[in-house]
């Protein structure tokens, strides 16, 4: 206390004109209308930057949620557009729906390899199963290979052993979507008839034909084209949507119909 008091002798003139400055400020505001304008909208200048700053901090750190937030949007809003697309469905959690779509995250990717695959942090105990179809908001992924309690290992499209079903969204003919294993962002689209039309710049999607996919998943676009005139079917180079390079969020896509669709196709070739 006696501190203070000692400073504020020190300082009396000081302080003195400082007190005399604030009554004189105060008395020219309140008498000028120009001046008190000037002041409030200093007052809200100033007012305004402190709350942008502290919103952008608080922003910064509630992304972590809001991405949380918006990835299970995604997985709700896929679901019903996937089982819209199968069948006429009312509610997103109907028993009746096609198709389960489970959210995760990629803890390892792989992209320079032959044979690449992907390791997600989903699996047994959150239901994921092999052979289900990996996909991300830009399109198709992979296919899970192999699952443990938490984890899952999904073959990458990046791997020459796969062989996924899709065709030329334009058209809807059909081909195999394989890999030569020498570009990271560009696959192949095989199978393709010389007849069919091209384009560069046409958009391939998956074809639905398989019990792992949905039909109408987006894959990439035509970036160039050759004729095979051995057999008189395309060589097509598909430049991929997704960035194999940089994959965070992923949604795992379960079709509830597969095992008896399965049964049915095993069932009809014994019978032949």
């Amino acid at each position: 206390m006696q501190q203070i008091i000692n400073f504020v002798i020190r300082n009396k003139n000081f302080l003195l004109y400082l007190f005399l400055l604030f009554i004189a400020l105060g008395f020219t505001v309140q008498s000028h209308s120009y001046h008190q304008s000037r002041f409030f909208n200093s007052s809200n200048w100033i007012t305004g930057s402190v709350y942008e700053t502290f919103n952008g901090f608080s922003t910064y750190f509630g992304l972590s949620e809001e991405n949380a937030k918006l990835v299970e949007e995604n997985k709700q809003l896929r679901k019903l557009l996937f089982n819209r697309e199968t069948q006429n469905v009312s509610a997103l959690d109907s028993t009746q729906s096609v198709y389960t779509i489970t959210t995760g995250q990629v803890i390892k990717n792989s992209y320079a390899e032959p044979r690449n695959y992907i390791t997600i942090n989903q699996g047994e105990k959150d239901s994921v199963l092999p052979d289900m179809g990996v996909i991300t908001e830009k399109g198709i992924l992979g296919i899970v290979e192999n699952t443990s309690g938490n984890y899952s290992s999904v073959q990458s499209i990046l791997n020459e052993k796969s062989t996924i079903n899709a065709k030329l969204k334009n058209t809807a003919h059909f081909g195999s979507l394989v890999w030569n294993a020498q570009r990271y962002n560009v696959v192949q689209l095989v199978d393709i008839p010389r007849l069919v039309p091209l384009t560069v710049g046409d958009t391939i999607v998956t074809g639905g034909m398989s019990s792992i996919f949905p039909g109408d998943i987006p894959i990439g676009t035509i970036q160039k084209f050759d004729l095979d005139t051995s057999n008189s079917f395309y060589q097509i180079d598909v430049r991929l949507f997704n960035d194999m390079t940089n994959i965070k969020n992923v949604y795992i896509v379960q079709n509830n119909d597969r095992e008896e669709i399965l049964e049915l196709e095993a069932e009809t070739i014994n019978e032949q």
